[in-house]
């Protein structure tokens, strides 16, 4: 993607230059303001996984952002847009890392991200305590939306997502196994990330809540190459569906281990969009052949306009999106503007002054936007807070020999939950 509007730029080299002192008097903000001087670009940070396995998330989510700001000619208010791009390795460390370095730069005015659940964990507490926003296209995890701390929720003032939550993602997958599979038994498989465990639990609550048996429930580690024990223990449990919601490269050999484990020949292998890219299938090879995945799905003529211009932008390659989240950042990234243009108070000097509570606020008072994604209106209860999504930009998809040997991607949609016995 071309980088024509954009100055992507390490943020440790910023901290030390931040905007002029704010003059108490211009701000009644209870949280603090940013100030934006009159030949000042507006600057955005957003910490996404831009290395490493997952990298391919974050150039996904990345690659919307910038179709967002270039549908603005890469200005706001008159100003420049200025994004920084901050690494959060798709860890809590990352995400706690990547969360300082912004935090220092007092010149930040909103950030999209993390890519992960799991950095999102580190990186929520600094950033909400800063008194920042930060909104996420691809977060999934229940968890980050729940602020029932007894209930395992962990979520902080200031977050806000556009992607799914996985109490729908995880429900659709079961729905799927039970009307559409008829399975009657299901196996799970997660890697301790919250975005893995959240979906395995939601999906066995569920599966049993639709008078299926849960036969297995376990765990393998980030980094797992071998998986023979694992396979043998679900084998010898008899599913008929394995969910193994977690991130490549495990998913790949798992799916590609299953194949030759005795007892599992006859095993649906059902993974989520944790593993939704098209790596994910020429990685595995023929045994990805018949998985099942689920994952973000947009559809309509304003996205597949958006489709276009990402191939135009693309300076060569593949012409299609790495993953399913670019139209969530895209959401993303004009939310955020949008409530810079709502709040944003300009001084008789030019210099703008944007309130970061006020940020928050406007953010929180979204209803029936008309995004990409379709209708969105952030909640203000829990276990929801701050899901502007409603789970209805979901499908379910099956891998095929296109999908293999020819790299073709997104696989081919077979149910959506407009089709559910229930919906």
């Amino acid at each position: 993607m071309k980088r024509l509007l954009l100055v992507l730029t390490v943020l440790s080299m910023l901290v030390g230059h931040n905007a002029p002192a704010l003059a108490d008097a211009h701000c009644m903000d209870e949280l603090g303001c940013v100030e934006v001087g009159p030949d000042d670009p507006i600057v955005f940070a957003a910490i996404l996984s831009v290395s490493g396995a997952t990298s391919f998330y974050g150039e996904d989510s990345l690659g919307g952002v910038e179709l967002a700001f270039l549908g603005r000619d890469g200005m706001l208010l008159g100003r420049d847009i200025t994004l920084v791009v901050e690494d959060e390795l798709c860890s809590a460390e990352g995400g706690q890392a990547a969360a300082q370095r912004v935090a220092a730069d007092e010149t930040v005015v909103g950030i999209i991200g993390t890519t992960c659940s799991g950095a999102a964990q580190g990186a929520m507490p600094i950033l909400s305590e800063a008194g920042m926003l930060m909104i996420s296209s691809s977060n999934t995890s229940p968890r980050l939306t729940n602020d029932n701390s007894d209930e395992g929720g962990t979520y902080q003032p200031g977050y806000f997502r556009t992607a799914h939550n996985d109490l729908f993602q995880g429900a659709m997958g079961a729905q799927y196994a039970v009307e559409v599979l008829k399975a009657g038994a299901v196996a799970t498989i997660h890697d301790g990330d919250p975005y893995t465990e959240g979906l395995a639990v939601v999906m066995a609550n569920t599966f049993a809540g639709l008078n299926g048996e849960v036969v297995f429930q376990g765990a393998v580690s980030k980094g797992d190459t071998d998986m023979t024990a694992i396979l043998t223990e679900i084998a010898a449990s008899g599913p008929d569906v394995v969910y193994l919601p977690v991130f490549v490269p495990e998913s790949e050999f798992l799916v590609s281990q299953a194949a030759n484990t005795p007892g599992l020949e006859d095993a649906v292998m059902m993974t989520a969009d944790g593993s939704f890219a098209a790596g994910f299938a020429q990685n595995t090879g023929q045994a990805a052949v018949g998985v099942i995945m689920t994952g973000p799905h947009v559809s309509g003529e304003t996205y597949d306009a958006f489709l276009d211009l990402w191939a135009e932008e693309q300076p060569g390659g593949t012409d299609t999106p790495p993953s399913g989240f670019h139209a969530h950042a895209y959401d993303a990234a004009n939310l955020l503007m949008d409530a810079v243009e709502a709040v944003a108070k300009e001084m008789d000097d030019g210099t703008l002054i944007i309130g970061r509570q006020a940020m928050r606020d406007a953010m929180a008072a979204v209803e029936n936007y008309d995004g990409l994604t379709g209708s969105l209106t952030c909640q203000e209860e829990s276990p929801f807070k701050g899901d502007c999504a409603t789970g209805t930009a979901l499908a379910v998809f099956e891998i095929g020999e296109a999908q293999v040997n020819e790299g073709a991607w997104p696989p081919p949609i077979v149910w959506d939950l407009s089709m559910s016995m229930g919906g």
